[in-house]
Order: C-alpha cells, then structure tokens, then sequence
C-alpha cells in the first residue's frame, strides 16, 4: 500500500513540476501533451464523425491549452480534468455553429445497460423512445449520460471532467435518468 501510495504522490509531484515549467517555457508543455493526447482525441473522436474533425478540434484544445497554461491553477482536479473540460467546451463552440449536427456515438450494447438502469422491459419501442430521449438532452446532460453509459466513467472521473464533486455527478446522472425514464414512459403510453 505505502508503495502505491508513493508512487501515486510522485507522479501528482512529476506533473505539477511539468505544468510549472511549461507556465515558465512552452517548450517543457510537450511533455503533458505526449502525456495526454492520445485520451483527449479518444474522447473528442467518441463525440465526432470524422477523424480529420476530431483532429481540429483536439489541436484547438491542446493549443487553448498552451496558450492559458499561466492561468492553470489546481483544483483539486487532475490536469487532464482540466484538458477534458477545454475538450468539452470545443466540442460545443463546434457544434453551436451553422450545419454542424451533434453526432452520438452509440453501441447498441451501451444502449441496453442504460435501459437496465432505467429499470425498464427492453422492447424495440423503449428502445427508439430511449434513443430519442438521448438525442434531445442538453448538452451538458448528455456529456454526463455519454461518460456514465458509454464510455463507462466513474462518478469521480466524471467530477473531475465536469469540475463538480463526485457525489454531484452521481446526483445529476440518476436525475437525468429520472427524466429520461419518464419521457421514455411518455412515448410508450
């Protein structure tokens, strides 16, 4: 236990040594985007219909990034949470603009776990009414409903990203699901 322990603190102390010196040269940021790239695309591209899209969009982040590093302070959050939220709000500046539909990427496996959640029979009709229901949420609802169901995030990743507690994300998750489960119930009936 003291090991991990250790070896957790000292990776928190490697990266916060990172983040100080890329705020005092650009240069050192090269090492917290090698770190991080690679998840930021994955998480943008679950979001998108193209890779060429998902590479514009992650530049972008990793570019706001760089340029607000001096103002960059800890939360409490890791850096990535950090990363994830400047991903997020791209993701919506992209999909605010004219002729850009929101795109959802979902497995139809995914999409029955979120029909066990709502403790619900599975029927083709539940289905596409659930289906329905995903693509009317708000933004924000479906970033929390996408991490949960179908990228399978903790509650506390999900905090981190959203920059809200973990037990916050957990509250709004089955709030979500409260509403989906009763608009779901609207179109069966």
């Amino acid at each position: 236990m003291i090991s991990i322990a250790n070896k957790s603190n000292s990776r928190i102390g490697d990266e916060i040594s990172q983040i100080e010196l890329a705020k005092k040269n650009p240069h050192h940021f090269e090492i917290l985007y090698n770190r991080y790239f690679e998840s930021i695309f994955r998480f943008i591209y679950q979001r998108m219909d193209s890779k060429e899209t998902t590479a514009d969009i992650t530049s972008q982040v990793f570019l706001k990034a760089l340029v607000n590093i001096g103002k960059y302070t800890s939360q409490g959050f890791p850096f990535s949470a950090w990363l994830y939220r400047i991903a997020l709000n791209e993701i919506s500046n992209y999909y605010n603009q004219p002729n850009h539909n929101r795109v959802i990427n979902i497995e139809s496996i995914k999409l029955h776990d979120l029909v066990d959640e709502l403790n619900t029979e599975e029927t083709e009709e539940k289905l596409n009414a659930l289906y329905q229901s995903v693509k009317n949420l708000e933004p924000d609802d479906l970033y929390l409903i996408e991490m949960r169901f179908f990228e399978s995030r903790s509650f506390k990743d999900i905090g981190e990203i959203m920059s809200i507690t973990e037990n916050n994300a957990k509250v709004k998750v089955y709030r979500i699901l409260d509403k989906m489960k009763q608009e779901v119930s609207k179109h069966i009936s």
